[in-house]
């Protein structure tokens, strides 16, 4: 058998394990826990496909919001390294800024964007963009920075100028950790977005709709909501595999 099927096949039989674990009962014998506390993986999918189009039209407001707000968050947080980079003296200390950001815990951020903003989508938006940022810029930082010894001497020797030096050096050495920050920002910014919704004065979105049904007891709807946000995350993260890819196929990591 080679590396390759076994990288697929191993994670796969214990997938499958851990759900025949669930579904048979053992999970609840191990955990203590009643049925109507911990729905099957069979009562979670039934529920599921009954109310597919409503749990797809929640996702659909919880994912836009997801990656509008990673969209802007790993930009800044890009320019963030770009200037910490080209200005070191003094833009150094945006990085300090974004670090100090990402330490401030998501259920505290989101009621103070609430109060920020109006609308249950910016105050998404917001969050999902704070929570991005650190992430990208530390990424892209040691990318732009982390280079092969004296290659920015030859640069010089070669009386290359600071632009030069940029765009045929820096940006390509950096694009695998900009890559990295982005497959780190997937998970946070679905989890930013679905805490956001749980806080926030929206009526609509993943995070709200776990929220309405946990407290009606509906278990296996909450579950099944649940379910549709981290397909949606392993759904996102393989298109940015993908991209990675294409568009990075000349770096070891991909041969």
């Amino acid at each position: 058998m080679s590396n390759k099927a076994k990288t697929i096949i191993w994670p796969l039989i214990f997938g499958i394990g851990f759900l025949l674990v669930w579904e048979f009962g053992f999970l609840h014998q191990l955990l203590d826990l009643k049925h109507f506390q911990l729905p099957v993986p069979s009562q979670i999918g039934i529920t599921l496909y009954n109310n597919l189009s409503k749990a797809l039209s929640d996702a659909v407001v919880t994912i836009s919001g997801a990656l509008i707000g990673m969209a802007l968050g790993s930009f800044l947080g890009f320019m963030i390294a770009v200037i910490a980079t080209c200005f070191p003296k003094w833009g150094y200390g945006g990085m300090i800024l974004v670090t100090a950001l990402n330490a401030i815990p998501i259920v505290a951020l989101s009621p103070i964007m609430n109060l920020w903003f109006s609308t249950g989508m910016i105050q998404k938006i917001g969050v999902v963009t704070v929570v991005c940022m650190a992430a990208m810029a530390i990424n892209a930082y040691s990318g732009l920075n982390n280079l092969k010894p004296y290659s920015v001497d030859l640069m010089h020797s070669v009386a290359a100028d600071h632009w030069t030096i940029f765009k045929k050096l820096r940006l390509p050495n950096c694009l695998p950790n900009v890559f990295t920050a982005f497959k780190i920002n997937v998970a946070g910014s679905i989890i930013a977005a679905i805490i956001s919704e749980y806080f926030a004065s929206s009526t609509a979105g993943l995070g709200f709709g776990i929220k309405d049904h946990l407290r009606k007891a509906e278990m296996a709807m909450g579950w099944s909501y649940i379910v549709v946000a981290s397909l949606a995350g392993v759904l996102i993260y393989l298109i940015i595999l993908l991209v990675e890819r294409d568009a990075i196929k000349w770096h070891a990591s991909q041969r």
